[in-house]
């Protein structure tokens, strides 16, 4: 058994990205060393995304807003979250799906979901499928040809 004190789990802070602004996070499932699925609380600073939209074949997702009010689109719909709002995510549902913070404050919130070794994630509207298969990765477009990562293309959708 692992205990994982307040202020003591591994981290992590994303870089300025021109699409989807900066990030930091607290791994809780990586400092307790599981493998089987994923925990982690992110914290996204005004204006910045969680990801591109995309949606997953292989892995569900969840979220669970702990501060802050935080704007999620799935599809075509966007939905105000607010602390102790959840929204879950089906393994092959083919509907993409990313949290941005419209808000004047950073907004927190956790994030569980399954770790398969095997998952296509899609990023709808960007032409862009990342193939992961164990710890190798790779980018193509929707028809299977080598292409670059959703994030290095440039912002024709930017949700």
């Amino acid at each position: 058994m692992t205990i994982t004190k307040s202020g003591t789990a591994k981290t992590e802070a994303g870089k300025e990205h021109p699409l989807v602004g900066r990030y930091s996070a607290q791994l809780i499932s990586d400092t307790g060393q599981l493998t089987q699925f994923g925990a982690f609380i992110e914290t996204l600073p005004p204006g910045s995304s969680s990801s591109l939209m995309h949606w997953h074949s292989n892995e569900d997702e969840m979220i669970y807003v702990l501060t802050g009010d935080i704007t999620l689109y799935e599809g075509d719909h966007a939905s105000q979250l607010a602390p102790g709002d959840a929204a879950c995510f089906k393994a092959g549902d083919p509907v993409g799906h990313c949290l941005k913070n419209l808000s004047d404050q950073d907004a927190s919130y956790m994030v569980i979901g399954t770790r398969s070794d095997q998952d296509t994630v899609t990023y709808p509207g960007r032409d862009r499928r990342l193939i992961r298969n164990g710890k190798a990765r790779e980018w193509t477009d929707e028809a299977g040809n080598p292409a670059t990562s959703a994030y290095d293309d440039p912002p024709e959708a930017t949700r």
